[in-house]
């Protein structure tokens, strides 16, 4: 059975604001893993220079009551080390 997720693109934390989610794309699949590379195509596609939202750090997934199920940063983009 299909469950609702979010995709969240965030921006960079700054001293003493909070971390702003930058785009949010509401998906319909049977889990979250299917979703896993979407989101990282999203954290990848927002480094484009056709990217005209503000800077993203991380993405990630959340489900329906807002419990985070995964997250990927730059950092980890940036460490050779794969996603799911």
């Amino acid at each position: 059975m299909n469950q609702t997720f979010h995709i969240e693109a965030i921006g960079y934390a700054e001293a003493g604001r909070p971390v702003a989610v930058v785009q949010r794309q509401s998906v319909r699949a049977e889990s979250a893993d299917s979703l896993q590379r979407r989101a990282v195509r999203l954290l990848q596609r927002s480094r484009a220079p056709q990217w005209n939202l503000a800077p993203v750090e991380a993405v990630r997934i959340l489900d329906g009551a807002g419990t985070e199920l995964f997250r990927w940063t730059i950092w980890d983009e940036m460490s050779g080390a794969r996603a799911g």
